[in-house]
């Protein structure tokens, strides 16, 4: 039991690094398919100056920083903030069970985002890459 403790510890950062790139590579999509078009969804072409295509834009550029884990802390935080105010906005003016709002998405990511804002990036990432260097 004691070695699987010691491993699971020893790997618990390097996971956190994982979490951490897969939900920015998961949240870069949402910013690809507004500006970039890819991949071709509903929100493909969205207006730049309306809710959804400010938000694509933070989306865009906090899915890059959070895949490189730069500036990890203070993008995580806007980016948990920027989730709660979609799902409000977006999903709670529907009901309030997230199930049935259509808001579980939003709700896991701001929840994600705000653990990463107090919990740092992991070690592979460029924030501790510079902080090392």
């Amino acid at each position: 039991m004691a070695a699987i403790a010691e491993t699971t510890t020893a790997w618990a950062p390097r996971v956190r690094s994982i979490l951490r790139i897969m939900t920015g590579l998961l949240f870069l999509q949402h910013g690809t398919t507004k500006y970039l078009g890819f991949p071709q969804s509903q929100m493909t072409g969205v207006d730049p100056t309306s809710l959804g295509g400010i938000a694509g834009m933070f989306e865009l550029v906090g899915g890059v920083l959070m895949v490189i884990g730069l500036l990890t802390r203070p993008v995580a935080f806007l980016l948990s903030g920027q989730m709660a105010f979609a799902y409000w906005i977006a999903h709670g003016s529907q009901g309030f069970f997230p199930l049935l709002n259509g808001g579980e998405l939003a709700a896991l990511y701001c929840f994600v985002f705000l653990y990463f804002a107090f919990m740092g990036p992991g070690p592979w990432s460029v924030d501790v890459a510079r902080c090392n260097a």
